[in-house]
């Protein structure tokens, strides 16, 4: 489903080591004060800069810019004609686009209330952080990070913006689902109160994987990078995650080690990212387990992605998109539905959600240990399979293992 997000890697990265010179276009946000936005309606739209104009990017930015609370005042991407073909479509002035890996740093540096960020995820944890540090509100796509430094980075950004009284959100879908909101809650309420199993699966083709060469701006576009690890956190990281994360907030729990296997099936693969994945989660006191599978081959499958959940008595689905959300068995069986277009519509439901946050001095910001942990799951995943091995999650914290990307050769 993240296929459509050609995302080009624009966006200067604030210098986390390699991340700042090649993370492209940082959405900054020009973000009004809670107390301006609250006033009237003509100081109430928000001035957000989106970094990353790639397919996704550009996408979000004419969501924010249709919003009546914002207005996309600032772009960026590393592609300087990313970011004028776009800045033209949305009005945005011609000393406002920016461009090269630092493109992000001066975005922020030129005056936004928010941004968005919408790079490959390697530019996050630094674009984050910089954005936090500026007074920005922060609208992320997931998944927030490709390491667990990255991860720790977000969640640590997460809690100084609460204590600065900014936003921060990060673009799940599943998790504003209406249907699949009702299975969670009634989930609390003692519906498969025996949970014993729960399936997880993303099925879906791959993308471009072109030849390396001398620097890496070739991977920055067309969600190459999401066939490099450390570039891009790989198949499973970025796109195995939709539906890892519905089944932890499922569970309601975190798994305590994972065993599993993955292999590169892929013809003329350059990327070192897997394709194709299984894995079994382990969850501690209790039966529970959890497992994945999931490929990304050019092999004309459809589209699937969700979970099933099997108790003793009762069991559930989630679906993203292509089916519904439903319990059957129980006193709280629910027959649910889908939320058709959930890809297009969970966005503006969260742009909504973030816009109210910073108008209504909702600084909480929920979805940043939500998505952190969903993330390190993937990774502790994506890292047993690689392996081929069991792997604790604290023996994955422990280890901390950093990415590096090598940015020689890009324009700053």
């Amino acid at each position: 489903m993240e296929k459509h997000a050609e995302n080009d890697f624009k966006d200067n990265i604030s210098r986390r080591s390699f991340l700042q010179k090649t993370t492209a276009a940082v959405a900054a946000y020009t973000m009004v004060k809670p107390a301006q936005v609250c006033g009237t309606q003509a100081n109430s739209r928000i001035k957000i800069g989106v970094i990353g104009m790639g397919w996704r990017g550009s996408w979000i930015a004419d969501l924010l810019d249709k919003h009546p609370g914002f207005e996309v005042s600032a772009v960026c991407d590393y592609f300087q004609k990313r970011a004028d073909t776009h800045g033209d479509k949305l009005k945005v002035p011609k000393n406002r686009r920016f461009s090269g890996l630092m493109g992000y740093q001066r975005l922020l540096d030129s005056g936004v209330d928010a941004v968005a960020l919408e790079t490959p995820p390697y530019c996050f944890p630094d674009h984050a952080t910089a954005a936090v540090n500026a007074g920005c509100h922060v609208y992320m796509a997931k998944p927030v990070a490709t390491d667990v430094p990255g991860c720790l980075q977000i969640k640590k950004m997460g809690k100084l913006a609460t204590q600065k009284n900014q936003a921060f959100i990060v673009d799940f879908q599943m998790r504003v689902d209406p249907y699949l909101i009702e299975c969670v809650k009634r989930v609390r309420q003692g519906a498969l109160k025996d949970m014993l199993l729960i399936n997880t699966f993303y099925h879906d083709e791959g993308f471009a994987d072109p030849p390396l060469e001398k620097t890496i701006e070739n991977r920055l576009v067309d969600l190459i990078w999401c066939a490099d690890d450390e570039l891009g956190a790989g198949y499973f990281v970025n796109a195995g995650i939709h539906a890892v994360d519905a089944a932890l907030w499922i569970a309601g729990k975190l798994p305590v080690s994972c065993m599993g296997a993955s292999t590169v099936t892929r013809p003329n693969a350059h990327g070192n990212s897997q394709d194709s994945f299984s894995m079994t989660y382990q969850f501690s006191g209790d039966r529970l387990i959890m497992n994945y599978s999931g490929e990304h081959v050019n092999n004309l499958s459809d589209f699937r992605c969700g979970c099933d959940v099997f108790g003793v008595n009762d069991m559930m689905e989630a679906r993203y998109a292509t089916g519904k959300s439903w319990i059957h068995g129980g006193k709280l069986q629910y027959r649910g539905g889908a939320t058709e277009n959930l890809y297009i519509w969970a966005p503006e439901q969260n742009i909504n959600t973030f816009y109210n946050d910073i108008t209504k001095g909702k600084f909480d910001n929920p979805t940043v240990e939500t998505s952190v942990n969903s993330n390190l799951a993937c990774i502790l995943g994506r890292e047993a399979a690689a392996r081929r091995t069991t792997i604790t999650w604290d023996q994955l914290i422990k280890e901390n293992k950093k990415h590096h990307v090598d940015f020689t050769g890009l324009k700053e």
